[in-house]
């Protein structure tokens, strides 16, 4: 019996142009859509990136995700929304889960694609990789992340200040994702180690809401959203 494949496509950090030709072939060419969101409302970004590429009537189902640290409460959300996506490779269809950025950088595909090679281990998956928010945040603010013989890390903005120092005294630069959580510890961080003007918050980069924060002591009162980033890096303390 034929089963179906899974795609994870990433599509981007927000730009309807910064996703991948390949991606835009595979959505074109599936049977279902799916799509993420909060379990508290319908909207999706990733669904609404893709709308004007698809050159097709194509079923996007939306499926829900609570947002929550909770782990059994997130795992029964897996394992849920992992079944319906299992059902629809039983029926022989192919499907592709939209995510924002990359399939595999702190996203939820990620565990959906755990989810369902413990319940379904004969399962097709298959990867298309999209823009990073990061790639394009240094892309809007034209500077070079890292160089020569450089080192950086990407780093999730809830692993605490702590953490996050701990990591800047390792490397030459550092990506701060998910900054919304703990904006005004991670800015006491920067500041204590000196690197408030070698830092830079970037907002939902390469849409019409971009914003970029390039002195962060202006910013000490302002709340990012939740696509928000920091860039940082020693090298442009001397620049």
């Amino acid at each position: 019996m034929h089963t179906g494949t899974l795609y994870g496509v990433g599509v981007g950090p927000g730009d309807p142009d910064l996703i991948t030709i390949k991606g835009v072939k595979v959505l074109n060419s599936v049977d279902v859509i799916f799509a993420a969101s909060s379990s508290k409302n319908n909207y999706s970004q990733a669904v609404n990136i893709i709308s004007t590429h698809l050159k097709k009537d194509i079923p996007i189902n939306i499926l829900k995700f609570p947002m929550t640290r909770e782990r059994k409460i997130l795992e029964n959300a897996w394992h849920h929304n992992a079944k319906q996506i299992i059902k629809t490779l039983k029926d022989g269809k192919d499907a592709a889960f939209l995510t924002l950025g990359d399939p595999l950088t702190y996203s939820t595909f990620g565990y959906i694609m755990k989810s369902i090679k413990s319940l379904y281990s004969e399962a097709v998956i298959k990867i298309i990789p999209g823009i990073t928010a990061f790639n394009a945040a240094t892309a809007c603010i034209k500077r070079e992340l890292v160089e020569a013989e450089e080192s950086f890390a990407v780093v999730s903005g809830a692993c605490g200040p702590e953490k996050l120092k701990n990591v800047i005294e390792h490397v030459d630069s550092v990506v701060v994702l998910k900054v919304y959580r703990k904006y005004r510890e991670i800015l006491s961080v920067i500041d204590e180690m000196g690197l408030s003007s070698a830092s830079v918050l970037v907002s939902n980069c390469t849409t019409d809401r971009e914003m970029i924060v390039n002195d962060l002591n202006e910013g000490v009162d302002f709340q990012p959203g939740y696509f928000s980033l920091l860039l940082i890096r020693k090298k442009w303390l001397n620049e």
